[in-house]
């Protein structure tokens, strides 16, 4: 099942590929103040509404998709962990990395066809990492890596925006990851009965129309078990909550003003936005990957490397 909201949030669900049937009045029982409890309520009662669920969708007409105004399918999680360092690179790293998080503000989330506003701070460049998340289904405490998949109810794309090497050294993440905007998710959620394996799945960016990140979850360091495993040993995650997978750092390239972007996870559909800059900074146009093949100096498996500003506020002048 793949379920959205739409609108001024309507809860839908998708018939076929193209339409949406609004399931809105199935889930007002649920106890809600807005639609971020409702759908956390929904994940965690999803058994007993499921065949309802199904029921309306089998009955109603549906809308096209492509009339409606597609919203953040978890406008309210709990909590946004960001696996650190989770791909091998396209096996160029001999080892994972020593397995890592970060928290995401769950503020920084928007949906499909909003702006990821870049912000007015000397950021040495501004990206965002194509990733898939997973979407907890129940609550989780001290889960074994044996059981840890009976704990998800989902998956959904999701972009882990970054403003880089922002001042003082060694006080980064905060300030880098949990801006507004800074987390583009959707544009629904799909019930993890639909995705055979969530470990063989591709994943690509696209900025413009070009395609700049092209990888598949198999090359996860540390897979969804282990992850899962290893945050409930830190805290609880609550229905709704995101784990965000990690990405493969090579295709990673400057977001820019006016920029489209869009992100595909195999069997999760398609999320567009958009990036403006007030500033109108600009960046050359190179991944990470370009810039550590022409570096004079390369570590394997690290692509640190990445564009200098080349015009705007904050840019250095040689």
């Amino acid at each position: 099942m793949k379920i959205l909201y739409f609108n001024d949030f309507r809860l839908g669900v998708l018939k076929g590929d193209n339409s949406v049937v609004d399931v809105t009045a199935v889930v007002q029982d649920i106890p809600h103040v807005g639609p971020g409890d409702l759908m956390n309520g929904l994940i965690e009662r999803f058994s007993s509404y499921r065949q309802k669920l199904e029921q309306a969708v089998a009955q109603g007409q549906g809308v096209p998709l492509a009339s409606v105004r597609i919203r953040p399918p978890l406008p309210k999680p709990t909590t946004i962990d960001c696996m650190a360092v989770n791909y091998m690179e396209d096996g160029t790293r001999s080892a994972p990395a020593p397995i890592n998080a970060f928290h995401k503000s769950p503020s920084a989330i928007i949906g499909n066809g909003d702006t990821m506003v870049l912000p007015d701070v000397p950021a040495t460049i501004f990206e965002g990492e194509a990733e898939m998340a997973v979407i907890i289904g129940k609550r989780a405490s001290h889960v074994k890596a044996a059981d840890a998949m009976d704990y998800v109810f989902g998956y959904t794309n999701f972009i882990d925006g970054s403003a880089r090497g922002l001042p003082p050294a060694g006080n980064v993440f905060f300030q880098m990851k949990s801006r507004d905007t800074f987390a583009p998710i959707g544009p629904y959620i799909v019930t993890k009965d639909e995705i055979r394996d969530p470990q063989k799945l591709q994943i690509r960016l696209w900025n413009n129309g070009t395609l700049m990140q092209n990888f598949n979850t198999d090359d996860m360091g540390h897979k969804i078990p282990r992850c899962i495993e290893w945050l409930t040993s830190i805290h609880t995650l609550e229905p709704g909550d995101i784990i965000a997978t990690g990405t493969n750092h090579r295709g990673l390239n400057p977001f820019i003003d006016g920029d489209k972007i869009e992100i595909e996870t195999e069997g999760l559909g398609r999320l567009t936005f958009n990036i403006k800059d007030e500033l109108k900074r600009k960046w050359e146009r190179k991944t990470r990957l370009q810039m550590h093949e022409a570096a004079k100096e390369k570590t394997a498996g690290n692509y640190p490397d990445i564009t200098p500003q080349a015009e705007g506020k904050y840019a250095k002048t040689a």
